[in-house]
């Protein structure tokens, strides 16, 4: 008999060492014996840490401008990926290094923007200027003369 209640207190023994060692904390205090321990409170999830917002990657486009709207503060660039519209209320605009406002941008002119999206707005933070490209006078006044085929050699 009193090798079973030895046995058994072993194995009761053995099962709580393995139940805490799987729990990994660190040992509680001591109780005065014949005190009953209240149940362990459930361990909270650990919080991952937010992830900070990624700040906009500057992007690039270029075209001519279509519209300019002053009182917006906006413009709209037509490119090779279709119009876009920006708003310039904080972008440096400048032509040939010089700055110049919103409203010496005239329709027709080359521009090359850079600019971040915020949401579903483009917000251009520079914007250069150049003269619109003109077609060379040559091109319009002269069309191009055809070759008359040449007859084939025998």
């Amino acid at each position: 008999m009193k090798k079973l209640i030895l046995l058994v207190a072993l194995l009761t023994m053995v099962a709580f060492v393995s139940s805490v060692m799987a729990q990994q904390k660190a040992p509680a205090p001591a109780k005065p014996a014949g005190t009953v321990a209240p149940a362990p409170a459930p361990a909270p999830a650990p919080e991952k840490p937010a992830k900070p917002a990624k700040p906009a990657k500057a992007e690039k486009f270029s075209g001519t401008v279509d519209k300019v709207d002053e009182a917006a503060k906006t413009i709209v660039v037509k490119g090779k990926k279709g119009d876009m519209t920006f708003a310039v209320d904080t972008a440096k605009i400048t032509k040939g290094g010089k700055e110049m406002a919103i409203g010496d941008l005239k329709s027709g002119m080359s521009v090359s923007i850079e600019y971040k999206k915020e949401g579903d707005k483009m917000v251009a933070s520079s914007v250069k200027a150049s003269a619109p490209k003109a077609a060379s006078k040559e091109k319009k006044e002269k069309p191009a003369e055809a070759k008359p085929a040449e007859a084939p050699k025998k």
